[in-house]
């Protein structure tokens, strides 16, 4: 099993001081640190010495090959052929930056693919900034997802916390646009990806979902809408009769209370907000981005740029850590199943 690789993220936000921390807390066991696994940084070689200052050693390597022998002493980066050059400017996302985190997000998700990296965990991005530079998808899950020859709808992201995992069935949309885009398929084809991901590289062997209303008291028998009976509880029965163990339409305002968590292992919710306002509740510093429908594993933290305290010291490594620990372990899952 090869290193893990991870992408850069932009050089102005709190993804270099993040990777560097991450290295500094690195583990040599399954259950320490990040996971054990070694992994190495996607180009970014000047940037990371520069947030480094020399307070953790950078190595440069020519293949990711040479990862495992240089971990335990310094961060290993790859050089990438024809990398934009880009400085460490904390706060100041800029052009050559986000050329930087792109070229350095398409080389990791090539080296996941080609089996030359056993995961990919990505760093934060600026979206609008990617955008200014040709990067044509609504994010990174959809980028790694189109690389990976997955259609887009078929890559789940999942939001997962030492105590909650959540699923949206729509994502980044208008909250006025989910009604029109859920759908009875939609719902179970997501929830079965779910399921069969949990198995495969959580070690679950029989997922139990909650899968949550849309609506005020998920409907009300129809006094606050008809999208639970219309479209939700026919998806619920259908993946009941493929064996799954699906159960609600469930109120949103209730699922999350202490004693309802215990009841499941993750819950598909209906929108956006509604899978991340929980999470981002519980977990906030450790909560992790997996995509899942992949035939590679896809981690991140689940957090942004954070341009404002970048290189200030101030930014939590926690979801970093989490995410290559989570990367790691399901790595592990995969090569003993093969």
């Amino acid at each position: 099993m090869g290193p893990l690789i991870l992408s850069l993220g932009d050089p102005a936000g709190v993804g270099p001081e993040l990777i560097l921390a991450a290295w500094r807390q690195r583990g040599t066991g399954t259950d320490t640190g990040t996971g054990g696994l070694p992994f190495a940084v996607a180009g970014g070689a000047s940037v990371l010495e520069q947030a480094a200052a020399g307070g953790v050693p950078v190595a440069a390597i020519a293949s990711l090959a040479e990862a495992a022998a240089v971990f335990d002493h310094a961060l290993p980066v790859l050089a990438l052929p024809d990398e934009p050059p880009a400085g460490w400017t904390p706060g100041a996302p800029c052009a050559a930056g986000a050329r930087l985190a792109l070229a350095s997000l398409q080389a990791g998700a090539q080296l996941a693919i080609a089996g030359k990296a056993a995961a990919l965990v990505t760093g934060p991005i600026a979206k609008s900034h990617l955008a200014r530079v040709g990067f044509a998808f609504p994010g990174q899950t959809e980028c790694v997802a189109d690389a990976c020859g997955v259609a887009a709808q078929d890559a789940v992201m999942m939001l997962a916390g030492p105590s909650l995992r959540t699923v949206p069935i729509t994502v980044h949309v208008a909250l006025s646009a989910v009604p029109g885009l859920l759908s009875a398929a939609l719902i179970e084809r997501r929830a079965a990806i779910v399921a069969e991901a949990l198995t495969r590289d959580f070690g679950i062997a029989r997922p139990r979902l909650a899968i949550c209303g849309l609506n005020p008291h998920a409907g009300e028998d129809g006094r606050m809408g008809d999208e639970e009976s219309r479209l939700i509880a026919p998806a619920i029965a259908a993946l009941q009769a493929r064996g799954l163990a699906a159960t609600g339409p469930h109120p949103a305002d209730a699922l999350f209370a202490p004693r309802h968590r215990a009841s499941f292992d993750v819950a598909l919710c209906m929108y956006h907000d509604q899978a991340l306002i929980p999470l981002k509740t519980l977990d906030f510093d450790r909560g992790v981005n997996v995509t899942l429908g992949l035939p590679i594993i896809r981690t991140s933290p689940d957090h942004g740029t954070a341009f404002a305290i970048a290189g200030k010291g101030l930014a939590d490594a926690g979801a970093t850590i989490a995410a290559i620990a989570m990367a790691a372990d399901c790595a592990r899952r995969r090569a003993a199943a093969r």
